[in-house]
């Protein structure tokens, strides 16, 4: 698709119905970063790092929700800066007016496949049987299945007669309740295979929307907000209502949250009262005005997150700067083990290589995972359920870090091999005896880091970005140890550095391919040694253990 940008790596809050740019950049073969190692010497020769540990993953993001149509952060924000409802609703539906609704009244599905329902009203109400009949119900609870009779409460002696269906209990003084939650307007009971039944509230479109503002954005939130929230709520339910079932909408995130009553607020019952009967048109037809939390600074296209669907040019990307108030604008980093990022990416084998295809709004549309076996491949949307992601708008990066194979000796400094994707800075940290201690700031070039470190003993580092941590690697220190014969062949004598006292230092000849033990002595407060002896002519070394350190060994010396 023209225009996406290829890049490599890898709950809705106030959900909306059915429901930073991203900076290219690769998750490469970690295995292939590495470099031989060499052995530890008593030069300055630094050894090649190879990556020895296993590759942190970490996914970062922005926003909450599919993207389209309408930011309800973004539109809080707007309307704290001042705009009003209609040009926040003309902002994020682009090039649509705004008129009155062509349907007043809905039907929503309460209750399906269901055994048996309570129906109540405090005041007297009305049952209309399937012939039309209307009976008398005196106020409190009945309990309502696939049978129901009825028995006039104005005629003692009636005896209960069962009702043809389907059945509409209307309101009479005061609302009707179903099993314990009060709702607007009335409730078509309808029969359905194996003895269950379907409830259907029946109710005006504007007191239905009393039941879904303060459900699908807080009641607290601006005026103008709310406003664009039921203008916005309204257009949705009449473009999204459905043929057959009996019924119109639901009343989840299928649709729209609708929980009646018990949710309404004085200041949602305003923004709808205020905005009555409007909807928002795009060519003489109800737009399909799909809402949703938080943008992360832009709203998606309808082919950015559909891309095999046509344009909808009111469903098309536009910048959202006051979404920023959002706590959801930006999250992450969540971290991932190359195991856990494979698995839930169904990589085929050890997790290699992730590379997304994103839209030009950064909403990931499509995700390749390369594993030692093979590739897999999922769109944006499966991984964010895969994951639990707030957004298709996000990227992975990855943390990981190498080190000498072989020991390094003591005063030299080694050449660490970092990868540091997904980041803008990262910190090196150093393993001490109180805990983790900053060591440098670094700053990845093409993704990758190059520290250098002169370590006094053994120890270990690893990467920090915020709160996401590489795995530590170990950097083994030797101590540096020089060996010396006298021309009189009467011993050996040498130093080790650091000079500490207690070292063992074992003198070896060497015997074919084998080095045989010839004398130990322990080092003195300097780090200094003496043995005395007569040498036969040969070629020896001395080795160094000390606590703390590798063991060492001083370049061979022949005599």
């Amino acid at each position: 698709m023209p225009g996406r940008a290829r890049q490599s790596a890898t709950l809705d809050a106030f959900r909306g119905p059915r429901g930073m740019s991203i900076r290219p950049f690769a998750i490469v073969v970690v295995s292939a970063l590495g470099l031989a190692g060499g052995a530890a010497s008593s030069g300055t020769k630094t050894v090649p790092p190879t990556i020895r540990t296993q590759p942190t993953f970490f996914i970062s993001g922005h926003g909450w929700g599919h993207g389209l149509g309408m930011s309800q952060y973004g539109a809080y924000g707007y309307a704290q800066h001042g705009w009003t409802y209609d040009r926040i609703v003309k902002h994020y539906y682009t090039g649509t007016t705004i008129g009155q609704a062509p349907v007043s009244r809905v039907r929503v599905l309460l209750a399906d496949k269901a055994k048996r329902v309570t129906i109540a009203s405090k005041l007297p109400f009305q049952v209309v049987d399937g012939a039309g009949s209307k009976h008398a119900l005196a106020a409190g609870s009945y309990t309502v299945g696939a049978a129901f009779k009825y028995a006039d409460p104005a005629d003692p002696q009636a005896k209960p007669a069962p009702l043809a269906f389907p059945l509409e209990f209307r309101p009479g003084a005061t609302a009707v309740a179903l099993n314990g939650r009060g709702y607007r307007g009335s409730f078509r009971v309808l029969k359905l295979a194996g003895g269950k039944i379907r409830v259907v509230n029946v109710v005006g479109l504007d007191l239905y929307l009393r039941g879904v503002v303060p459900s699908e954005m807080p009641k607290t939130w601006a005026a103008e907000a709310l406003k664009a929230q039921a203008v916005a709520a309204r257009s949705y339910a009449l473009s999204h209502l459905h043929a057959g079932g009996g019924f119109d909408l639901y009343p989840d995130t299928r649709d729209q949250v609708y929980l009646g009553i018990p949710h309404e607020a004085p200041s949602t019952n305003a923004a709808v009262g205020a905005t009555a009967g409007q909807v928002v048109f795009y060519k003489g037809k109800v737009a399909s005005t799909y809402f949703f939390s938080t943008s992360g600074g832009r709203t998606a296209s309808v082919q950015d997150v559909y891309p095999n669907s046509p344009p909808i040019p009111y469903l098309a990307s536009v910048p959202d700067p006051y979404d920023s108030i959002s706590p959801y604008h930006d999250w992450g980093p969540f971290r991932f083990t190359a195991r856990k990022l494979g698995r839930g990416l169904k990589s085929p084998g050890k997790l290699l290589d992730v590379e997304t295809i994103a839209a030009p709004s950064g909403r990931v549309q499509s995700v390749v995972a390369t594993g030692s076996k093979g590739e897999a491949s999922a769109t944006g949307s499966e991984v964010r359920a895969a994951f639990g992601l707030r957004s298709t708008w996000f990227q992975v990066g990855v943390l990981a870090l190498g080190a000498p194979t072989a020991p390094l000796t003591y005063g030299t400094t080694a050449a660490l091999s970092g990868i540091a994707r997904g980041v803008s800075s990262v910190e090196l940290q150093e393993l001490v005896a109180g805990g983790w201690k900053p060591v440098s700031k670094l700053t990845p070039h093409g993704g990758a880091v190059a520290p250098r470190v002169k370590p006094d003993q053994s120890s270990r580092f690893r990467l920090v970005a915020g709160t996401i941590a590489s795995d530590a690697v170990a950097v083994a220190v030797a101590p540096s140890i020089r060996l010396h014969v006298p021309a009189e062949l009467t011993g050996f004598w040498g130093a080790v550095r650091p000079g500490t006292a207690g070292a063992t230092v074992t003198v070896q000849r060497q015997a074919g391919s084998a080095w045989r033990p010839v004398a130990r002595v322990k080092t003195t407060v300097q780090g200094r040694f003496t043995i005395p002896r007569s040498v036969v002519p040969g070629t020896y070394r001395a080795r160094v253990s000390a606590k703390g350190f590798a063991p060492g060994l001083s370049k061979p010396v022949t005599v």
